[in-house]
């Protein structure tokens, strides 16, 4: 069992940052691959970034040059620093663990292949 919490959202102003925390509990945090998603209100959740356990990342096209993921085995934590801000980032941003095995790139995107959700922390992004 794995219990991921989010924390670091809030309101921002456009052209801000914000820098979002996944805490996870339960399991071994270097073992796992994050991945971060949002969903915005109306729409589908969207993968937004993920870091494998060996440092490789990897972005949705559109936030590849604004967002980025680091993740500290020291403090088992995993962040979302998100610099650029624009009110199309408001949504609710999760994080997600696989803890069955290996997710491939061709299916990085598909909620599906998830099987730990934190709550989410909500940022909104004013103009």
């Amino acid at each position: 069992q794995v219990q991921l919490v989010e924390s670091g959202g809030g309101l921002a102003q456009a052209g801000g940052s914000l820098r979002l925390s996944c805490a996870p509990s339960g399991g071994t945090f270097s073992n796992y691959d994050f991945y971060w998603f949002r969903q915005a209100p109306g729409k589908e959740r969207e993968f937004v970034a993920a870091i494998r356990r060996t440092g490789t990342t990897y972005y949705a096209d559109a936030r590849k040059a604004r967002f980025t993921i680091p993740r500290e085995n020291a403090k088992n934590t995993v962040y979302l620093q998100m610099n650029s801000l624009t009110p199309e980032d408001t949504a609710r941003y999760y994080c997600a663990v696989n803890v069955r095995g290996y997710v491939g790139r061709r299916n990085i995107a598909d909620v599906g292949e998830y099987d730990y959700w934190g709550q989410g922390t909500q940022v909104t992004v004013s103009s």
